[in-house]
């Protein structure tokens, strides 16, 4: 497995090893011992999620400022820009995105630890996207910072994305509950 590693300290992601011939492919989506020896955390994954959006779809910016969740993510099907926003407070990198494409095409995951921010924007017709996480979906708990927050300055590439009404109401960074 290919670590890379981002400008955001614990962001990574990671490209698989892929077994491939004339009958398809193969590979290893997560193993355990491996991603400890990469990352030197032992974390527990309690969630498997799987979502389905359209084009333009554009979902988060998500986080839970109480049960944390750590996220391993990808997609199966389609594309997606993928990003993570740093909201840990006493980081150098506080109020910091990055953002990666994940694809069927390109199998790269993208580690998004407990104390981000999470969302992503569907670049295909269609996307299936996999989330494995390390705590419990907890409702009381989430949080929504604005997908154009000025503040921030993601260029996702759209003016006009498909947003949930939830989304609709996130909020600025400056006023979000933050990480300490």
């Amino acid at each position: 497995m290919n670590v890379i590693k981002t400008p955001i300290t614990d962001l990574l992601i990671f490209e698989p090893k892929i077994f491939g011939d004339t009958r398809g492919f193969f590979l290893e989506s997560f193993n355990q011992k491996n991603f400890q020896a990469v990352t030197g955390l032992d974390v527990n994954f309690v969630q498997d999620n799987h979502s389905r959006s359209s084009k333009n779809v554009l979902r988060g910016l998500h986080y839970q400022i109480q049960q944390p969740q750590g996220k391993l993510v990808r997609v199966v099907s389609g594309s997606v820009l993928d990003i993570a926003v740093d909201l840990r407070k006493s980081s150098s990198t506080f109020g910091k995105w990055h953002g990666v494409e994940l694809s069927a095409e390109n199998h790269r995951q993208f580690w998004v630890p407990a104390g981000f921010a999470h969302g992503f924007l569907v670049l295909s017709e269609t996307a299936d996207f996999l989330y494995k996480t390390t705590n419990y979906y907890a409702p009381e708990f989430e949080r929504c910072v604005s997908w154009n927050d000025a503040e921030i300055g993601i260029d996702w590439g759209i003016s006009e994305p498909l947003l949930s009404e939830k989304d609709k109401q996130g909020l600025r960074l400056c006023d979000a509950e933050v990480f300490a």
